[in-house]
């Protein structure tokens, strides 16, 4: 069960006194259970449906307990079951209206042939290219356009991981700033360099016949990806000359 900070725990204005949350306080809610969460996938889930935040007069979120919950059920069930996001909120929405509904099977191939089983390592989330327009709040040329420099990819069956959509939020918020997604293209060699350079590292654990030296290779990948991170922000603060909080 998720913690929830009530209006006089240590997050200032974080809550209300009516025991609502910012989107900042929801994020640090589900981090414990959920690390990779980020406030582009709320904004996302909440696009998509699955949790309805109320908003201040000035447009902030503002998310009540049982919103967090239900958040919490949905990356839950993403994690768990491998269920898509369309099946996930007809469950709950199910649970809610008092209907005692058995959690639902995982996506058949065909008619009547069960989906083979999971792969070992982690599962994918995705989403559709329509979904992540709506998401990042862009048009579909832009989308081409940042295509074309490298910046996102579609998977060979045309859907994303659902990670692209922090990137677009980025790429959208770096524009603001008048740094245009062909000034991107620089970042994204330097992190496919980096990429690969993790990716050596691991290759022999990931070849290994042993299942759960395998498993080990997917826990030193994500050691290696998060010290690559703050190496490179590290790197740039030293550069500019600057200390980010």
């Amino acid at each position: 069960m998720l913690q929830t900070p009530s209006g006089s725990a240590g997050h200032g204005t974080a809550v209300t006194d009516s025991g609502l949350m910012s989107i900042g306080a929801v994020l640090n809610a589900l981090r414990d259970e959920f690390p990779d969460i980020t406030i582009s996938k709320i904004r996302f889930l909440e696009s998509e449906g699955l949790v309805e935040p109320r908003r201040t007069p000035a447009g902030y979120r503002k998310f009540s307990a049982h919103d967090v919950e239900r958040l919490g059920q949905v990356l839950r069930m993403q994690r768990d079951h491998y269920l898509p996001l369309k099946v996930i909120r007809e469950h709950l929405d199910a649970m809610e209206r008092g209907e005692a509904l058995p959690l639902p099977a995982l996506a058949r191939q065909r008619d009547g042939e069960p989906a083979p089983e999971p792969a070992e390592g982690p599962v994918m989330t995705r989403i559709g290219r329509d979904e992540l327009l709506t998401a990042a709040g862009i048009g579909d040329q832009e989308l081409k356009e940042w295509e074309s420099y490298g910046l996102l990819a579609p998977l060979p069956d045309g859907a994303y991981d659902a990670e692209v959509v922090t990137v677009a939020s980025l790429v959208v918020q770096l524009g603001k700033f008048g740094i245009e997604p062909r000034h991107l293209r620089v970042m994204k060699a330097a992190a496919d360099r980096e990429a690969g350079l993790v990716d050596q590292v691991v290759a022999p654990l990931k070849r290994h016949r042993n299942p759960q030296t395998r498993a080990h290779a997917e826990a030193r990948t994500k050691e290696l990806a998060g010290l690559a991170v703050k190496l490179h922000a590290a790197l740039v603060q030293t550069a500019l000359g600057v200390r980010l909080p």
